[in-house]
């Protein structure tokens, strides 16, 4: 199993159009940073390759380019704002691969948007012309709930997007079918918190026992819907995984700098980089 990091920018992205600062203009390609977004990429029980996506941002095409995906098997969403969600038409080649369809998971708020931004794919028969549209298996999911996926278990929890609810996730091995994942070992359980200001009470529960931490640290200055890279790290203090690794960056964070001053379990990721075991799988 390998966790490969798609992006790891804000809503932006870095550099952001028309800006000149340090880190825009930086040649480390660890600041350059798309919309944040991971891919779970690994072999299951029946020897079968899956691809579970984790959000569908706005650079999908490229992004799926950049990591030579060749199958999405699953589309897993935080919430519904424009940078997790508007690569959704993307899916459509890999419904072609595949000769099949793909399930999306989403709570109600969020599925509430895909359908109405997307309803020329799911109502594709209102459609004027036979175009060509994703197919997708809509999946409604509820905090604390959790499914089996492929020999994962996988628990969505409440996390605080300033005001609004969203999701995180959690990943676990399945003990329904008592599925070994190869190489699962390195990375579960893993807990992916993108887009975070706060963590209900109830939620911790989720966090506990961790060896991955995924974290939103936007940036050092206060923000009313994420954490500072401050807070952030205080919350992985907390938390205590084996890795933490920080996601959704803004223009404000050097990578080389503040990778450097940071705890030695804990790292900002960037695009491109690649957590666990490949088990054949190509990383570059």
């Amino acid at each position: 199993m390998i966790l490969r990091f798609l992006g790891t920018g804000t809503s932006s992205g870095v550099p952001a159009i028309a800006c000149d600062c340090r880190v825009c203009t930086s040649t480390d390609q660890r600041d350059t940073r798309l919309r944040a977004g991971a891919a779970l990429q690994f072999i299951d029980s029946r020897g079968q390759d899956r691809v579970i996506l984790i959000d569908a941002t706005p650079d999908l095409r490229q992004q799926a380019l950049a990591a030579k995906l060749r199958r999405c098997d699953a589309v897993l969403f935080t919430h519904n704002h424009v940078d997790h969600t508007f690569g959704v038409d993307e899916l459509r080649r890999f419904n072609v691969v595949q000769q099949g369809p793909i399930e999306v998971f989403a709570d109600a708020h969020t599925m509430g948007h895909l359908r109405r931004v997307y309803q020329h794919i799911f109502e594709a028969d209102r459609n004027v012309n036979d175009s060509f549209v994703a197919s997708l298996l809509p999946r409604l999911i509820e905090p604390g709930t959790s499914f089996e996926l492929f020999g994962l278990r996988i628990t969505p929890f409440k996390l605080l997007h300033g005001k609004l609810p969203i999701l995180g996730y959690r990943f676990d091995a399945s003990s329904r079918e008592g599925a070994t994942i190869g190489g699962a070992a390195s990375l579960l359980p893993l807990a992916y918190c993108t887009d975070v200001s706060g963590i209900p009470p109830d939620s911790w529960k989720h966090l506990r026992g961790l060896r991955t931490l995924v974290l939103d640290a936007l940036r050092h200055r206060r923000h009313p819907t994420h954490f500072t890279l401050g807070e952030a790290t205080s919350v992985a203090h907390e938390v205590g995984a084996a890795q933490t690794y920080f996601v959704h960056m803004s223009h404000d964070v050097s990578h080389e700098e503040t990778d450097a001053e940071l705890p030695e379990t804990m790292h900002l990721a960037y695009d491109g980089l690649v957590l666990g075991e490949s088990l054949g799988l190509t990383a570059p």
